[in-house]
């Protein structure tokens, strides 16, 4: 298992932060790799709720399996290539009173060989900027509605 973190201070409250990951089939308004999403699930919150994202050619279908209200959203994320076991995301919300510091967390497990910790180092980096673009387009997404 490879895990990566990234956080962002973003300049707005928790409440709203969360208000925008809590829309769980509306991430393509802010996350600038998703092309199309949509929630599969009647569920509108909670642990179950299950979305479609659109990137690129890919189509991944994402599951959420912890939900901590206005705090922690994770979710597992499957219809990956078979070498990757598992990846999950984690978002974290930290207030900062009128700021909010957000940290994206993504957990990999491609296997135990050498080989497979070797390719979860590499998959690492490359969820570490996903999640910064992720994050990025979080912050902005905010600054626009509050404008």
């Amino acid at each position: 298992m490879s895990e990566t973190s990234a956080t962002l201070a973003i300049p707005a409250p928790s409440a709203e932060v969360w208000a925008v990951l809590a829309d769980f089939g509306e991430n393509v308004r802010w996350a600038p790799i998703v092309d199309h999403s949509c929630l599969l699930s009647t569920q509108r919150e909670g642990v179950g709720m299950v979305r479609r994202i659109q990137s690129g050619r890919r189509t991944l279908v994402e599951r959420v399996v912890e939900w901590v209200d206005g705090e922690r959203l994770s979710y597992v994320v499957e219809g990956l290539p078979s070498a990757i076991r598992s990846l999950r995301n984690t978002w974290q919300l930290d207030d900062g009173g009128g700021s909010t510091e957000v940290t994206l967390t993504s957990s990999v497990d491609v296997g135990p060989r050498p080989p497979q910790q070797l390719a979860a180092k590499v998959l690492s980096r490359q969820l570490s900027k996903v999640s910064n673009q992720m994050l990025h387009g979080l912050d902005d997404h905010l600054r626009k509605a509050a404008r």
